[in-house]
């Protein structure tokens, strides 16, 4: 396959339906974007490439609004493969407002294949096709117009080879019986993306300290995080620039009553406590007057025995049905979903157990190990 595509920019409405038509009979298309956001929390859409094996189109998304056409192409049509589609798919859904559907995700593929489950595309280009990618627009402006021709041209080769990538994936995962799981894996990505604001709610859980607070600053975290996530979206600025994740935790462990108290916390920058530190006190006191048995339950210290043990056992379980299967253990189960099982089980609540391929893999055997680990 050659490393110099045949290139068309569309920066009309008319181009862009013209393209769409062109591709609409295809079975499976080939997309990817460049974007732009150090400066802000929604990514800026710069382009969008796509190819169906024929041409590759680069699509202005500075000089246009998404039609109907690719709306259409986007939300029904041919498969669309993309690789790491998590950010790119939330481009497309903030330009082109429609989830992208059905897809699939090569990086995925390739994870469900026992190789790197975060192979990047160069890599995986050359693992298939033994072609070599140019690197040197990786950090490109993607906002300048008019491109560079190199930019244009490596913003080609990131579609161009997708179709040839996946037509063996495909074949792979079909021979080891496994390409189910991957369609069921790519729904779920499509699923993820749709409940993003959802997500707000659930930030809280990522810090890794959260098993140091009492219930009460588990609730004033909760609360200050989910303030934050909806903030930094209204606001339109990276979380960091707004509050990071320290900070807040460290509100959460002092509950300030005042903005004296509040001052105190590490890190805390006074245009912070200008701007926002009324409503960073009203989160705390909204937490202070929680009834108890409204607050959220103490979680276990992964330090203690009683966790490790079941952590431990859990950890068998994966390891060895990733061994059988020759993948990594993370793309079975990831650490998180470990800890989660282990919580539930401590606290004596029903454990969120894998659904689906994984469900059918592991659930049954993940019980069992929790059932027999002895706390004697």
């Amino acid at each position: 396959m050659t490393l110099t595509p045949e290139i068309r920019w569309i920066d009309t409405p008319e181009s862009l339906d013209a393209a769409c038509a062109e591709v609409a009979g295809a079975d499976v298309i080939a997309l990817d974007t460049e974007f732009f956001r150090e400066k802000t929390f929604h990514p800026v859409p710069a382009l969008i490439q796509f190819t169906a094996g024929g041409p590759a189109y680069l699509v202005d998304l500075l000089a246009l609004d998404c039609t109907t056409a690719f709306r259409r192409l986007l939300a029904e049509g041919p498969l669309k493969l993309l690789h790491a589609s998590s950010e790119d798919l939330e481009v497309l859904a903030r330009w082109a407002g429609v989830p992208v559907a059905p897809l699939v995700d090569t990086q995925v593929a390739q994870g469900l294949l026992g190789e790197d489950p975060a192979m990047g595309y160069q890599r995986l280009v050359e693992h298939w096709t033994g072609e070599t990618l140019p690197k040197d627009e990786t950090r490109s402006d993607w906002l300048a117009r008019p491109l560079s021709d190199s930019q244009r041209l490596y913003a080609a080769l990131d579609v161009t080879f997708l179709l040839q990538v996946w037509a063996q994936q495909r074949a792979a995962l079909e021979r080891l019986g496994r390409l189910e799981w991957l369609f069921e894996d790519c729904r779920e990505l499509v699923a993820q993306a749709l409940r993003s604001d959802e997500a707000d709610g659930q930030w809280y859980r990522r810090h890794r300290q959260l098993w140091r607070l009492p219930p009460r600053g588990i609730e004033a975290y909760r609360l200050l995080t989910t303030w934050r996530e909806g903030e930094a979206r209204r606001r339109n600025l990276p979380r960091g620039w707004l509050v990071n994740d320290r900070v807040l935790y460290g509100v959460a462990e002092r509950l300030p009553e005042n903005r004296h108290q509040l001052a105190e916390v590490d890190d805390i920058k006074p245009s912070l406590i200008k701007r926002d530190g009324d409503t960073l006190l009203a989160l705390v006191k909204e937490a202070r007057q929680r009834d108890a048995e409204a607050l959220p339950v103490a979680l276990p210290s992964p330090m203690a025995p009683a966790f490790k043990r079941r952590l431990k056992a859990l950890k068998g379980v994966v390891n060895a049905e990733a061994e059988a299967l020759g993948l990594a253990p993370e793309v079975l189960l990831r650490r998180r979903d470990l800890e989660a099982l282990v919580m539930a089980d401590l606290a004596g609540e029903a454990l969120p157990l894998p659904t689906g391929w994984r469900g059918e893999r592991l659930a049954t055997e993940l019980t069992r190990a929790l059932a027999e680990v002895t706390d004697e």
